[in-house]
């Protein structure tokens, strides 16, 4: 699998306009907020499930009340059409 051009991930971005890419488009990132450590393991672990059915799993930084995901093909060495597929399904939660 070949990771994507800068313009191909260029052209998706606004797909998932609440997202950020890194300067080298090997990367999507998204930090989320929440009010308690409840509601913010509940949304790990529906990630995870995510992740799981999947086969492509995000990078997570959990803390108290927010995580940050950060979406990357590793194999490609960049961001892929399976990073935006992923991005999207974490945007349904």
């Amino acid at each position: 699998m070949k990771p994507m051009t800068r313009e191909a991930v260029t052209g998706r971005m606004p797909l998932v306009a609440a997202w950020s890419v890194d300067d080298q488009f090997r990367e999507l990132r998204r930090e989320f907020r929440f009010k308690n450590y409840y509601e913010t393991m509940a949304f790990v672990n529906a990630v995870a499930w995510i992740a799981h059915a999947a086969d492509h799993h995000p990078d997570l930084e959990v803390g108290y009340n927010r995580c940050v995901v950060r979406y990357s093909t590793h194999d490609a060495g960049g961001l892929t059409e399976k990073d935006f597929a992923s991005v999207l399904k974490v945007e349904a939660l």
